[in-house]
């Protein structure tokens, strides 16, 4: 059984309350937009990071993680990658990928707008972690954590930070 933060669109904001809140995960995937070492850093203190660039990330980022993630863990699979769109207006390209890979997971962020879930067709869930940073018009900041237990995905949670400024 493996807890896992979930978040996107730091934009090279730290908070302290994202070590709060996946004190007790035992991984940490960040959808792109990550925005500074420090925030990598900061983050794989706290457990193991799994992610991807976004479109404000440079080389270095897009060398370290790439733009897209195909991995499993706790007997799930997931797929992973900034601009992926939502189930019926993904983005060019991500849905093929989709019913090729056939994750239970399909994490993209970019939009900065939190959004849960199933994709019927394609029997896999999306999440967008909407925006933890600063940066951007999102009236609020959220993260994602959940549960997986040998192929199951419970315990989703939401967790709202209120907008600093």
């Amino acid at each position: 059984m493996k807890k896992i933060g979930i978040l996107s669109d730091t934009h090279g904001c730290w908070d302290e309350r994202f070590a709060q809140h996946f004190a007790q995960c035992q991984e940490i995937w960040h959808a792109g937009d990550i925005g500074s070492e420090e925030v990598v850093e900061k983050l794989e203190r706290i457990a193991p990071l799994r992610a991807v660039a976004g479109n404000i990330d440079g080389l270095p980022f897009r060398r370290m993680f790439g733009v897209w993630k195909d991995f499993s863990t706790e007997g799930v699979a997931v797929s992973m990658t900034h601009i992926g769109g939502y189930p019926g207006k993904y983005a060019p390209g991500v849905k093929f990928k989709l019913e090729t890979k056939h994750p239970q997971i399909f994490v993209a962020g970019h939009s900065h707008i939190l959004k849960v879930m199933f994709d019927r067709q394609l029997q896999t869930l999306y999440i967008n972690p909407g925006a933890a940073g600063l940066y951007g018009w999102q009236a609020e900041r959220t993260l994602i954590r959940l549960t997986l237990d040998a192929g199951v995905i419970k315990d989703l949670e939401v967790i709202e930070l209120a907008k600093q400024r």
